[in-house]
């Protein structure tokens, strides 16, 4: 009879257990608190605050901003992450530091400084106005603040797998006369769309919450420049905290919704390579 193996570790159990019980206390019990909470509100009271005209000028405001940003980082995000892996420069070392930078640079700091650059007075606002493009106190600066607080989901979520992308397949696609768009389009990146993805839903989903390094170059302006995050503040300074987290809750569905979609659509992308591979 075969002894039975004995891991180092707790089994499977003990672990899932502790699992279970850590995301419950940090994830379940915050969310199911915030549902709780706006479960005080009856259904006629709850739609009216949710659709309000200001909420929705608000929506308008978060989900188009994000979007746009995540958009942008969509295009740039993996571009750097080509740059980084395939090529080697003086400076690279700290270009990738560069990229973490928004992680680690707290988001007031953040929201400071793009607002003393891009400021009427500011030296790139100043630039820009002069061309017709008011940046600072617009919705403009409220996607150049979440462009640059998202920029590391999408290159981090695809350096890793760019890393392991070999050039030897980028080079035999070239010797069987694959052209350098072909091979990007046909070999490239079917490998990092799940990836892409990912990256896409990671920053859209922190660009809805963001606060901090929005707050001050917004401008704030009800119907015209104020994020839901705002809105929410401003309730919770009312004491209106079921108020709060209506808004609060919308946000939560709007991020859940694109992250499943995302998700979803990933598993698909992947299902099919692996389907074609075969």
């Amino acid at each position: 009879m075969r002894a039975k193996h004995r891991h180092a570790l707790p089994g499977f159990g003990l672990t899932l257990g502790v699992c279970l019980a850590y995301l419950g206390c940090i994830v379940l019990l915050p969310l199911a608190a915030l549902a709780w909470k706006s479960a005080s509100l009856g259904a006629a009271e709850f739609w009216a605050i949710v659709s309000a005209p200001r909420a929705l000028a608000a929506y308008r405001v978060t989900f188009g901003c994000a979007a746009l940003a995540g958009l942008v980082n969509l295009v740039f995000g993996p571009l750097l992450a080509w740059v980084l892996v395939r090529y080697r420069f003086p400076g690279r070392a700290f270009v990738d530091a560069l990229i973490d930078l928004p992680f680690a640079l707290p988001t007031a700091v953040a929201g400071i400084t793009l607002t003393a650059l891009y400021a009427s007075n500011g030296p790139l606002g100043r630039v820009l106005e002069a061309h017709g493009w008011k940046v600072a106190y617009t919705p403009s600066g409220i996607t150049v603040a979440l462009v640059f607080v998202s920029l590391p989901f999408l290159v981090r979520s695809v350096q890793p797998v760019l890393e392991h992308l070999e050039p030897d397949v980028e080079e035999a696609a070239a010797t069987l006369g694959a052209g350098r768009v072909t091979t990007l389009w046909r070999v490239v990146l079917p490998t990092l769309w799940p990836a892409i993805l990912s990256g896409f839903a990671l920053a859209f989903a922190r660009a809805l919450g963001e606060y901090g390094s929005v707050i001050f170059i917004a401008g704030n302006m009800p119907m015209v420049s104020e994020i839901a995050p705002l809105l929410i503040t401003a309730k919770l300074d009312q004491y209106d905290y079921a108020g709060a987290t209506a808004i609060a809750l919308v946000l939560l569905a709007g991020s859940f919704a694109t992250l499943l979609a995302l998700n979803l659509l990933q598993l698909v992308t992947v299902r099919r390579r692996s389907a074609g591979a075969t």
